[in-house]
């Protein structure tokens, strides 16, 4: 029998730990950045005033994980980590990642399946499919706003520990390669947007003619996304590996493995799921999820004090874990403003 829906969020992911303590060095870094976002006079810079203030979800998006991420992006420079933070806060809005891109907007892009989240690895990374045979022939802004919300609604759905995605390109079948442009585009918006988010870029039946169109894109890539490529990885009946040796060297009790099979698609990937893309259950089964999901999460956040700094794995354990009632009525926004913590 056929599944039409995404898997659920895995209720115990290998990634088990809290965030570890820093170093009294990273540590006063990181205050630094924080107490820079966290105070109460803050507004963006070079923005109108009415519009400078921090709106609720970018505070609850400025996570403690999440400032972590951009200081070891920037090797630990607390002033350009501002710098680059205060980059994205303003791309966020300009891009429309809060009002234009919605479900509604962008649910044209995504009727024939061509991306599409399902399952999760090893390490309990959302694994988003990208399908290049069934990319249209011609290319518009939704394309790369697709890629970008299927990317947020993969964060909604990471565990506790989890805070990277897994990306599987799959070339079987009459592939066509987006553009050099769009290839570009894409690129810098991960890299200088969602830095360390990408965990793992499977790109599976690689044809030959495509690899001089890798080695153009290769120099555009920084290290961090250059070490995540896996081309041609091994898919057998004991799910996906790296290479050939990992696949050979795999027992039960070893960590080689990068996708069980139970938690892979059949066509194209080899897994036990025999998944088929039917827009019209999948996309209301994937928003319901993650609209379900986020909001639960904002609730709790909110509880917890919802304000800049809060860490993702406190939240997302309480989630998981029904520690808090986040199911009785909370009107946020009037609480936010009670605490003057709504400003825009």
């Amino acid at each position: 029998m056929s599944i039409h829906v995404p898997l659920p969020v895995p209720t115990h992911s290998h990634e088990t730990a809290p965030p570890s303590a820093l170093s009294e060095n990273k540590q006063t870094l990181y205050d630094c950045v924080l107490e820079h976002f966290a105070a109460v006079d803050y507004t963006l810079p070079n923005v109108k005033q009415e519009r400078a203030a921090l709106t609720v979800d970018e505070k609850f998006w400025l996570s403690y994980e999440c400032l972590l991420r951009y200081l070891r992006a920037t090797n630990w420079n607390a002033d350009v980590a501002i710098k680059r933070l205060e980059g994205t806060l303003k791309w966020r809005r300009e891009f429309g990642i809060y009002d234009k891109i919605t479900a509604e907007y962008i649910e044209p892009e995504a009727t024939t399946g061509k991306e599409f989240l399902f399952g999760y690895d090893t390490h309990g990374r959302p694994a988003i499919y990208v399908s290049p045979s069934k990319v249209g022939t011609e290319e518009s802004p939704r394309t790369i706003q697709l890629t970008v919300w299927m990317a947020e609604r993969a964060f909604d759905l990471m565990g506790p520990g989890v805070e990277t995605l897994a990306l599987l390109v799959g070339y079987a079948g009459n592939a066509k390669n987006p553009s050099f442009g769009m290839c570009r585009t894409t690129l810098d918006i991960i890299q200088t947007h969602y830095p360390e988010r990408l965990g793992l870029a499977l790109i599976a039946h690689l044809p030959w003619f495509l690899n001089a169109f890798i080695a153009l894109l290769t120099p555009f890539m920084d290290p961090y996304t250059r070490q995540k490529l896996v081309f041609n990885p091994v898919i057998n009946e004991n799910g996906l590996f790296r290479t050939a040796a990992d696949a050979e060297a795999w027992d039960a009790d070893s960590t080689l493995r990068v996708f069980e099979p139970d938690q892979l698609i059949q066509e194209d990937w080899n897994g036990s799921q025999r998944f088929a893309y039917s827009h019209c259950v999948y996309w209301e089964a994937l928003v319901k999820l993650c609209e379900k999901r986020r909001s639960r999460m904002f609730v709790v956040w909110h509880r917890m004090g919802g304000k800049v700094g809060l860490k993702e794995w406190d939240v997302k354990v309480a989630v998981r874990d029904e520690t808090i009632d986040v199911d009785a009525h909370v009107d946020v926004d009037e609480a936010l403003v009670g605490n003057g913590q709504l400003q825009s």
